[in-house]
């Protein structure tokens, strides 16, 4: 492809992706193929000759569309979003169109220093500790997604509780605990398993009326393994957990970690980056005391997948569990000790130029853009919870101080998950559904950047009209 040639169907794929914007409210939310269906319409064999890239945008109208479910729907309320926004995409064009594989300084420069100025920037928005800036000990990286930054708080904190062996000896079952409460995301359960420690290292902390984890509960599991030679290497606090937005007591469940030399992550994936908006700055309590934390603007910040914000307190755990040096890969400014080689920072040694679209998305939008973007989805999910607590046919079953709302009819699991099936089906909204209490619940995750009240209102009337009388 020329640059005159890519120059003509690069304005039709951005006039595309223009077009399926304006026109997004006509698809239904969730797709509605069946197991297969894409496959058997595309050919069996691949193309034995080049084909115009007209016919590639053809059929992804005729073949893909159809399978799509559609992530950025004003009424997707599912999950919990995975924003993109114009800003976002052009910064991941440019990425794209440079294609630097910066996983060392030397690679690209600007790759490097770019994510790193951001990652400050970015500290400074959400009001973290001075530690996590790169003046500092500390600093931050940009992550696959939390579940990578799960699994580099789980080696960097092996590596420190280890005294640096486990790099070289593996990692012995029933040597080493986890702990993290019930409600946390499933990624901390599996990067257990990658680790090598497997899922009988993880404790699960039980929580209070609110869902958050009982800091009692985790003394008492301590103790309990420290008596039985088995040392504590990492805590996992939550804020905003997947199925009911709880939130974790990040100040107590450090400290205690911190007594017996554990390690103390915060998982702020969802809800971290509310802390961008004063009135949310209680959100980052206690993370002075913790040794790293990680949200992702990929889902309330406008920013498209994949842009897991990771940071620690002291990088020299992080970067001596992670950091092998080949032959290949030395140079002077590495040498040198004067600059951040970010492959030592995760698992994998390739890392793309993703600072871009995140640098395009704090330009645009600035502070104030991000601080309204975040606060009209709280504002609508305190509409739609208020809603649900004035009819007698549903209850709210846990906090809703973001844009997360966790609900249920009384009447029980089974009416629950019919009247979820049926809106679904509709392809008016898409809702998820958590367990709460051992009771089915659904879940109402408002962030989409297109989701205006009309189209809360709606979801609302469809799930009233659909729950009918039960009671």
């Amino acid at each position: 492809m020329t640059p005159e040639e890519f120059r003509r169907h690069g304005h039709a794929a951005i006039d595309w992706i223009a077009d399926y914007y304006s026109r997004l409210e006509s698809f239904p939310v969730l797709s509605q193929v069946k197991p297969g269906e894409i496959r058997a319409a595309l050919p069996a064999e691949p193309p034995e000759r080049g084909e115009p890239f007209e016919d590639v945008l053809r059929d992804l109208d005729e073949v893909i569309m159809p399978g799509i479910t559609h992530w950025q729907h004003p009424s997707f309320f599912a999950f919990f979003p995975s924003n993109t926004s114009g800003p976002a995409i052009l910064g991941d064009l440019l990425a794209s169109g440079l294609g630097v594989q910066g996983m060392i300084w030397a690679t690209s420069p600007a790759a490097t220093e770019l994510e790193t100025h951001v990652l400050d920037w970015f500290a400074r928005l959400l009001g973290l500790p001075t530690a996590f800036r790169s003046d500092g000990p500390g600093g931050g990286v940009i992550q696959h997604s939390a579940s990578d930054a799960a699994l580099v708080a789980v080696l960097a904190a092996l590596h420190r509780a280890s005294g640096g062996r486990t790099e070289r000896e593996g990692v012995a079952a029933g040597r080493f605990a986890v702990y993290t409460s019930a409600q946390t995301h499933s990624s901390v359960e599996k990067a257990c398993r990658v680790a090598g420690l497997g899922s009988d290292a993880l404790r699960k902390l039980s929580t209070d009326a609110e869902h958050a984890a009982r800091p009692e509960h985790l003394r008492e599991l301590i103790e309990a393994d420290v008596a039985a030679g088995i040392t504590p290497a990492l805590v996992v606090a939550s804020i905003g957990a997947t199925g009911t937005g709880a939130i974790d007591p990040v100040r107590e469940l450090a400290a205690i970690a911190h007594e017996h030399g554990a390690w103390a992550h915060v998982d702020g994936a969802w809800a971290g980056v509310a802390a961008v908006c004063p009135e949310f700055a209680w959100l980052t309590d206690g993370l002075e005391l913790v040794d790293s934390f990680a949200t992702n603007p990929h889902k309330w910040l406008l920013t498209n997948f994949d842009c897991d914000t990771f940071w620690v307190a002291d990088r020299s755990a992080l970067v001596g569990a992670l950091s092998i040096l080949p032959e290949y890969l030395r140079n002077a400014a590495t040498e040198s000790g004067a600059v951040i080689d970010y492959r030592d920072w995760h698992v994998q040694l390739g890392r793309r130029f993703r600072a871009l679209k995140l640098w395009a998305v704090l330009r645009w939008y600035g502070a104030e853009g991000l601080r309204e973007h975040i606060r009209g989805h709280v504002a609508l999910a305190q509409q739609f919870a208020s809603w649900v607590a004035a009819d007698e046919r549903f209850e709210l079953l846990a906090p809703h101080r973001l844009a997360l709302v966790t609900f249920h009819l009384r009447a029980g699991d089974d009416a629950t998950r019919a009247l979820m099936d049926r809106v679904n089906d509709s392809g008016q909204a898409y809702l998820t559904h958590t367990s709460v209490n051992g009771q089915f619940a659904l879940r109402m995750a408002i962030g989409s950047p297109q989701t205006q009240a009309r189209h809360v209102r709606a979801a609302w009337e469809a799930l009233a009209a659909g729950a009918g009388g039960a009671a």
